[in-house]
């Protein structure tokens, strides 16, 4: 009788860190994708639960190295909550206090896992557009002037978030699907995972398509399609869509954009863990409904 092999694991680490990124990939197989396959990044395995880890590490190690943010620093950031959770987790473990300003939209769930990791959050206003005092980036920028040693994090306009991308999560799927892609579908946050990515896969000669999936209700999925800002309304996903394009988008690199209902994105990931037993948030019920469309 003839054993299985045995896994190959690397060894103990003596830092989270260490794990964010390399994350699996999974294909879909029980939900109806036509003629196409759809496989899906398992961002949620990074070890703060997000993609975002990728980007907090990105752009803290930019900043210690560009003397921005110095021992016994405040890293202060605008946030919907997962590049909170990324840049606390980040943070408390290279020493720094971090202070978050957080949508009143957000989940409960989320704000009370930040304060509980030793997070200052700010709730402010998610009603009042960019440029008004109580908007969350508008706060953030204004806080981190105020606080000595405060570093503005500004994911929104980092040149290390899409970096992040370019560097790591796109030379991941080329490496996963040996370099057959034929779509790439994300949304917009910060902008960072499909600038970095497309700007990748541009890179090394791929033609796969970029493909943005929009919350209805942000202006972007309009700028894709045709040149001008969509209609601007509110919607409960979370962390996905704008009614500005960040400095981090870049725009350019997209082909096509979809706009995807609440209801559509809520529907679709509920089907994703009904049938593939993948438990995920409305940001990627947004993105898997606008890759079944495609």
């Amino acid at each position: 009788m003839s054993l299985a092999p045995t896994p190959v694991l690397s060894g103990p680490t003596g830092s989270l860190l260490d794990l964010i990124g390399k994350t699996p990939m999974v294909e879909v197989t029980k939900i109806d994708t036509g003629k196409c396959r759809l496989f899906l990044k398992l961002e949620a395995q990074n070890p703060g639960g997000s993609i975002k880890d990728r980007i907090a590490l990105s752009m803290i190690d930019a900043a210690e190295r560009e003397g921005f943010l110095k021992p016994g620093g405040v890293i202060v950031e605008a946030t919907a909550g997962n590049t909170g959770l990324a840049l606390t987790l980040v943070g408390q473990a290279k020493g720094y206090k971090v202070l978050l300003v957080i949508p009143d939209k957000m989940s409960k769930e989320k704000i009370q896992h930040l304060r509980a990791m030793g997070a200052d959050v700010r709730l402010t206003r998610s009603d009042v557009p960019h440029g008004h005092p109580e908007y969350y980036t508008d706060m953030a920028e204004r806080l981190a002037q105020q606080i000595p040693g405060g570093f503005y994090v500004n994911q929104f306009a980092n040149d290390a978030n899409s970096e992040a991308h370019f560097k790591t999560t796109g030379p991941e799927i080329w490496a996963q699907l040996d370099g057959q892609i034929d779509a790439f579908v994300a949304g917009i946050g910060s902008g960072g995972t499909i600038t970095g990515t497309a700007r990748f896969l541009k890179s090394v000669g791929s033609n796969a398509e970029i493909i943005l999936a929009d919350p209805v209700g942000s202006t972007l999925a309009g700028i894709v399609n045709e040149g001008v800002p969509g209609p601007d309304g509110s919607y409960t996903v979370e962390g996905i869509g704008q009614n500005f394009v960040p400095d981090t988008a870049d725009i350019d690199l997209i082909d096509k954009a979809y706009s995807i209902t609440d209801a559509e994105a809520i529907a679709t990931v509920r089907e994703l863990l009904l049938k593939e037993g993948v438990l995920a948030g409305s940001s990627s019920g947004t993105l898997i409904a606008a890759a079944l469309r495609w």
